[in-house]
This record gives C-alpha cells, sequence and structure tokens, in this order.
C-alpha cells in the first residue's frame, strides 16, 4: 500500500525512521564488539606471593640497578658493565659444575636491559636462571 496525498498521487520520499533504527543498532553493536578486538598476546604473568626457594651458601647472585650498573654476589666496590659481565661471568662459570644463577634487578628495570643481561649470562654458560622478589608481605606500598 502507498501512502497517497490528498489529489492522489504516491508519495515517492524515504522512510528514514528505520533507516536510522537499523544504523543505531548497528553503532550499538560495533560499540560492544569494539574493546574485544585489541590485539596483543593475552598473558598470565607470575604472581609475586610465590614460595620461597631454599637458598644455600653456594648461589650465585647478580645485581642489576636501574642506572644499568651489574654487581656480582655481595660485592658492592667492583661494578660492571654489559661489556666486562659476559668475560667476568665465563671464568666463573667455566668450571663450576652447577651453572646456574638468580638475578634480583629493580623492579623499574627496563625490560630490553633485562633480556641483555640474560642472554650475555646464557652465552657465559650459565645453563638456569631464576629471579629473586621481594615477598608480598615484606613490600614497600
Amino acid at each position: 500500500m502507498r501512502a497517497k496525498t490528498k489529489h492522489g498521487e504516491a508519495i515517492s520520499e524515504i522512510n528514514i525512521i528505520p533507516f536510522v533504527d537499523v544504523i543505531l543498532v548497528l553503532l550499538i553493536i560495533f560499540m560492544v564488539a569494539a574493546p574485544m578486538l585489541q590485539q596483543g598476546i593475552d598473558i598470565d604473568l607470575p604472581e609475586v606471593n610465590a614460595s620461597a626457594v631454599e637458598s644455600t651458601k653456594e648461589d650465585f647472585v647478580l645485581s642489576v640497578r636501574n642506572d644499568g650498573t651489574v654487581y656480582i654476589g655481595d660485592d658492592k666496590k667492583t661494578a660492571y658493565t654489559t661489556q666486562t659481565l659476559e668475560e667476568k661471568l665465563q671464568a666463573i662459570f667455566e668450571n663450576k659444575e652447577k651453572k646456574e644463577l638468580y638475578i634480583r634487578a629493580d623492579k623499574d628495570i627496563r625490560y630490553g636491559f633485562m633480556m641483555e643481561i640474560m642472554a650475555i649470562c646464557q652465552k657465559a654458560g650459565v645453563e638456569r636462571m631464576g629471579m629473586i622478589t621481594q615477598p608480598e608481605n615484606n613490600a614497600k606500598k
């Protein structure tokens, strides 16, 4: 059925109301779906409240500060750079039977720098690496 004017002629205008309804429904669908389309990898990061590992005096600890200095063990006098660290670690781990070390690093350290340190350790012969964290109840807030 066509709508007719007073004179009996057909109205040839487009009914805009269904068009607006469809556009609004599509807008709502895209608004709901857009946050789900974020790209990236879903990673389940480890919790800080992990159980403590038994430590011994033979454990080898590498301390990495945010300014890029690296210390071996409790020696706070000798700082190593990425160039000198590999030679020192090769000399230490050359005759060691247990080729593992623990890394203690500042929480604000750059990820790329930390990966560089870990690569140096691996090239020097370290087979296993662990990360030392602050227990959750002792963490500064």
